[in-house]
């Protein structure tokens, strides 16, 4: 594998495989987006389970760079969210990577609750369905042993560099992040991970920023695109948008939380040099994440887009556009003093309070009042998990939720002496994502602080935990 990796003088293309939504991005050599392409992602069920759909998804991403064939494209960079693992046996995918969604056999998963090593070691908490990487592996161990035993495996977003390139690699965030299959503080795998035989059969490691290859000839010819197209390994998206916000000199190296915001709500705080790993709790969906250097992250999250989504019923974009703030901040004070409140877990196991009943209290039946009052709910989770993970001086939130001002402007407010600011809600991930190229590129435009709400929030989330703790 050739790991070189010369500045390209032509553009770039990042894929971004998340969980609801596949994007391909393209980027001048300076850091100015020239494309973005979007598809919305959906399970598939093969012999009765999810699965990633991994086929469209392929053929979505080369008819997208199959649109950039004449724009000088020299590297792809992939991203990919961090609950996917796959098995390749020939220099193909032996079947669909599971979606971590997919419920498990309650006899499996307390089989495997067993074989875990303890929280101390490997900062993964034990989670539900496929979202540890080992409770996939372990299953799939079951379902298809003689394939598994050949099997090589690759992080989700390292599949992509495979499928680009042929060159199967593995990587630290992603393996780093809620997998149970990595020591953090080591920087190896887990003796579980040795103990079964799946650390000897992961691809080999390489660097986010180490080229996985050139792109395989059928897809040169599939996209047009030229053979010398350099694919990088990747990483995982969060540790993607980690890598944009450093390049803000509000967070550089400076203490301060990232909170990337998609179907996942993921805070991820970099300490100062001054600054002790707090003691995480682990089950409140704390982690340990990894990040593109090795060094371990003190970890927070919950599943805030599914929530929101779950409470509206339609497309979570419509809690940010920008025409819908001013009305629905509008209906902030009336929430406030009726101290209507949506209270969690909406996705029961995950997050701060993974046992709490969730159910209204003073439920709003105006369409703008639910929608804010979903978007009060999601900044009272994000400041629980942020006190669980010692976060205090600056708070940047970037991505999808970053323009719902209701949900902004409430952290500012529940954390007054936090520095919260915003971020370019599109293009962080991919933005971090080609500073793996050049890490001295800097974002466009600067970031914005919030201005926290006006109103009684230090009483209403008194209230809030309150009823939430009465009911955990």
């Amino acid at each position: 594998m050739d790991r070189r990796r010369p500045l390209p003088q032509g553009a770039t293309a990042v894929v971004d495989i998340g969980k609801t939504l596949s994007k391909v991005t393209l980027w001048s050599p300076d850091g100015r987006l020239l494309d973005r392409q979007v598809r919305a992602n959906a399970p598939v069920v093969v012999d009765g389970l999810r699965r990633l759909d991994a086929a469209r998804i392929g053929s979505w991403i080369l008819e997208t760079l199959a649109r950039h064939a004449h724009s000088g494209v020299e590297a792809i960079i992939p991203v990919g969210h961090g609950a996917g693992v796959a098995a390749l046996v020939d220099d193909a995918l032996a079947f669909l990577p599971l979606d971590y969604e997919q419920d498990v056999p309650e006899d499996v998963m307390r089989a495997y609750r067993a074989e875990r090593d303890a929280f101390a070691l490997i900062g993964s908490p034990a989670l539900p369905g496929g979202l540890n990487i080992g409770t996939q592996l372990y299953w799939l161990e079951r379902l298809y042993p003689d394939v598994m035993g050949k099997a090589t495996l690759v992080p989700w977003a390292q599949y992509w560099a495979w499928f680009l390139s042929g060159g199967a690699a593995s990587e630290v965030t992603s393996l780093g992040c809620h997998s149970d299959l990595w020591l953090p503080d080591a920087g190896r795998f887990s003796p579980m991970a040795e103990r079964f035989g799946w650390a000897g059969r992961f691809a080999p490691l390489a660097r986010a920023g180490d080229a996985a290859g050139t792109l395989r000839p059928d897809i040169a010819v599939a996209t047009g695109l030229a053979p010398s197209v350099r694919v990088l390994v990747g990483l995982h998206d969060s540790n993607a948008a980690l890598l944009a916000a450093r390049g803000f000199p509000e967070v550089g190296a400076e203490e301060a939380t990232v909170l990337s915001t998609g179907t996942w709500f993921i805070a991820m705080r970099l300490a100062d040099s001054a600054s002790t790993r707090p003691v995480l709790a682990e089950d409140r969906d704390c982690l340990v994440n990894v990040d593109a250097h090795g060094s371990p992250l003190p970890s927070a999250r919950f599943m805030g887009g599914r929530e929101i989504e779950s409470v509206i019923k339609i497309d979570t974009r419509r809690v940010d556009i920008a025409p819908d703030q001013p009305p629905l901040l509008a209906t902030v004070p009336a929430l406030l003093a009726a101290h209507s409140m949506l209270l969690p877990t909406l996705a029961p196991g995950c997050g701060p309070f993974p046992r709490a009943r969730n159910g209204w209290l003073h439920e709003p039946v105006d369409w703008f009042a639910r929608r804010a009052a979903a978007c009060l709910y999601a900044a009272l989770v994000t400041d629980a998990a942020l006190d669980l993970i010692g976060s205090r001086e600056r708070l940047l939130v970037e991505g999808r939720f970053a323009e719902a001002q209701v949900f902004v402007r409430a952290l500012a407010a529940l954390r007054p002496d936090t520095a919260v600011y915003t971020a370019n809600a599109h293009n962080d991930v991919s933005f971090g994502a080609l500073r793996l190229i050049e890490p001295g590129l800097r974002p466009q435009g600067k970031l914005v602080r919030a201005e926290p709400l006006e109103g009684d929030l230090e009483s209403y989330r008194r209230s809030w935990r309150a009823i939430v703790a009465g009911r955990t």
